[in-house]
């Protein structure tokens, strides 16, 4: 695939051939997967009563000091696949219940994950598929996946670029994810539902919210409302947790309720109905996937 030989996939745009070397992201030209399976503890919308079938790309183009999955995402764990695999997959999912096909971290992926979806979806394929993302991304990678996407997933996790550089080691995180966002936006305009209530097609924007910076939190909520109104779902996210010692103090500490409660009372104050919140018990390592029970065959 072209677009491998010199990589620009992402904002970093490191420009290698990932036939011959690694990225930044630390992949190569082989999809590598993680883990998969089927998944309860996404938004209500998405994972319903029978889970998503969520797919864990290995590696990432972000690189979070506080990554719950930097087992796979920086530390490169996973199992090297064929693109026919991938496919095989995501009808094993589809087999088993699952309500859609979650790609989780796919960036990297796209010009493989494209391939693949050209050939199943419509066909033999036919639940929606979910674009699990960071936001960090390139406009074009984004218009890779027009009609191939249904649902996006996306975080926004700073308005702040200091934090983003801090945090992330990514630069101009806000401009670029929130131009992306709005092509996510174009592609799959206002929800709509299912029957039986869960999400067949839009955008869901996730707000992580991070110790020690609820005002960042509220910049972000605050700008997504004016640009996208109740057009789109706002997932104000209270799971952050440290399973990183990281140099900055605010990160090793979990969430607290008067934060969180701090977030949503203002996410109200503001108008917003779209909004998903999360119980208190959601910051726990529980909930993060044991990506050493490898079920890739």
């Amino acid at each position: 695939m072209e677009l491998l030989k010199n990589c620009m996939l992402c904002p970093r745009k490191c420009g290698v051939n990932r036939y011959k070397d690694k990225g930044v992201c630390g992949a190569t030209n082989k999809i590598k997967l993680g883990y998969y399976s089927l998944h309860m503890w996404e938004e209500p919308v998405i994972s319903g009563k029978n889970g998503s079938g969520t797919i864990f790309f290995s590696n990432c183009n972000m690189k979070c000091i506080y990554c719950q999955n930097k087992k796979i995402s920086l530390d490169g764990y996973g199992k090297y696949i064929s693109n026919k695999k991938l496919g095989e997959i995501m009808l094993e999912l589809q087999k088993k219940g699952a309500n859609n096909i979650n790609l989780v971290t796919p960036t990297h992926y796209v010009p493989q994950i494209a391939s693949v979806l050209h050939k199943l979806k419509g066909n033999s394929l036919n639940i929606p598929v979910v674009y699990n993302t960071s936001s960090y991304e390139n406009v074009g990678t984004i218009m890779i996946m027009r009609n191939l996407v249904d649902i996006y997933l996306a975080d926004l996790r700073y308005y702040d670029d200091t934090l983003a550089k801090n945090y992330s080691k990514c630069d101009n995180y806000f401009e670029n994810a929130t131009m992306a966002i709005d092509e996510m936006y174009r592609q799959v305009e206002e929800l709509s539902f299912s029957e039986d209530g869960l999400l067949k097609k839009g955008l869901i924007v996730r707000v992580l919210i991070l110790p020690g910076h609820t005002d960042d939190s509220k910049k972000i909520i605050k700008y997504l409302y004016k640009t996208y109104g109740d057009n789109i779902f706002i997932s104000l996210m209270n799971q952050y947790t440290p399973v990183n010692t990281c140099i900055y103090n605010n990160l090793n500490r979990k969430l607290t309720k008067e934060e969180y409660d701090d977030v949503v009372k203002y996410a109200l104050e503001l108008g917003i109905t779209n909004a998903f919140v999360q119980e208190d018990d959601t910051a726990n390592e529980s909930f993060i996937p044991n990506f050493d029970k490898n079920v890739i065959k």
